[in-house]
């Protein structure tokens, strides 16, 4: 069985502008960032978003449109989303390493509707590991750092968690991947990242 490298994306492949995301969507709802989290953010929905629920992507912008008061269409959803994430090369070279010791992913914490939209949010992805490895975590019904979500992704990919790597800027997520077994990293830089990738590889080569 081949190894299974499992990516995080945003402040790891890529740089995620929060405030940039949120001035595009100041622009469209007159509401300013505090109102914005207020409505959405602090009142937990985009935390319950990424776990599955809403479990479609008309089911979460309903919800989002409601909830701020707005007429949002999907396409300018995901456009604000994508303007807002900006590939990393050397992060992304890393990916690219992994790609020739064995399986690629990407799992982030997002909800149903960005999992729909990640080969457009995340288009230089597409190329290394195709658009069936690209998943939010609202795939599998729930979200970082719960293990359930790990558990799911393994199974989804037939792997055991001691073939498994994971990496992600949240030191909880990757604590969380470790309690089920997986290797985890916690990334600091490219480099780092390329360094665990291959330490991990060394030690488990695939079979």
């Amino acid at each position: 069985m081949s190894l299974l490298f499992l990516f995080d994306m945003d402040d790891v492949l890529y740089d995620y502008d929060w405030r940039e995301r949120m001035a595009g969507l100041t622009a469209i709802t007159g509401h300013d960032l505090d109102e914005l989290r207020r409505r959405w953010w602090i009142s937990g929905r985009e935390w319950s978003a990424e776990a599955g629920d809403p479990a479609t992507p008309e089911g979460y912008l309903e919800m989002v449109n409601e909830s701020i008061g707005a007429s949002i269409p999907r396409e300018e959803w995901v456009r604000i989303r994508g303007d807002a994430t900006r590939p990393r090369p050397d992060a992304l070279a890393a990916v690219q390493r992994a790609t020739e010791l064995g399986r690629v992913a990407l799992l982030t914490n997002n909800g149903i509707l960005v999992h729909h939209h990640l080969h457009e949010v995340a288009p230089e992805l597409v190329p290394i590991m195709g658009r069936e490895n690209m998943h939010a975590t609202a795939a599998f019904g729930a979200r970082k750092p719960d293990p359930l979500v790990f558990e799911r992704v393994l199974a989804h990919y037939g792997t055991d968690a001691a073939d498994a790597f994971f990496t992600d800027d949240r030191p909880e997520n990757v604590a969380g991947a470790e309690s089920i077994g997986i290797t985890g990293h916690l990334y600091r830089d490219a480099a780092g990242m390329l360094q665990a990738i291959e330490s991990f590889a060394a030690r488990v080569p695939a079979s």
